[in-house]
């Protein structure tokens, strides 16, 4: 037993029940009933006529199943190297701060000024390393306004 749908109000036809109407470019219309076809050539959009089963699928009218939210997925942060320096390297350099927000050095630096000892050791120039890739050839250091594509980069 095949079901058809009406072309207008989108309800089932069964077998021995209903219109046919065949169009002269042979496009084919099933009809329900007369009403369904009496609109159908009276051009009613059967978007805005309410026992349709197109109205009611725009409306979101009759729906019994509730529909659950999908999840968020969590974002996962991973931590990498940078550039030949591997990311145990990195934390080696990198200090964390101090818990209250002020470092040692900083916090011993304010005591001395307190005691009045305003002497200072004067400090060694610090010389930037020298960034290696895996294959150990040395990477270029490129000047801030030296990219690519000029000061600004790529326009489009």
């Amino acid at each position: 037993m095949r079901l058809e749908i009406c072309s207008y109000s989108g309800y089932k036809i069964y077998p021995s029940k209903g219109k046919l109407y065949a169009r002269n470019d042979s496009k084919v219309f099933r009809f329900i009933n007369a009403k369904c076809e009496s609109y159908h050539f009276q051009r009613l959009a059967p978007r805005k006529i309410d026992w349709t089963v197109f109205f009611r699928r725009t409306r979101r009218k009759g729906q019994t199943e509730t529909t659950v939210k999908k999840q968020k997925r969590k974002i996962v942060k991973k931590e990498r190297g940078i550039q030949g320096i591997e990311l145990a390297e990195l934390k080696a350099k990198i200090k964390p701060p101090a818990p209250g927000g002020v470092s040692k050095s900083a916090a011993a630096g304010a005591k001395k000024k307190a005691k009045g000892g305003n002497e200072e050791k004067p400090k060694a120039k610090k010389t930037k390393p020298q960034f290696t890739t895996n294959k150990g050839a040395k990477v270029p250091t490129v000047t801030k306004g030296a990219t690519a594509g000029g000061p600004k980069g790529k326009q489009r």
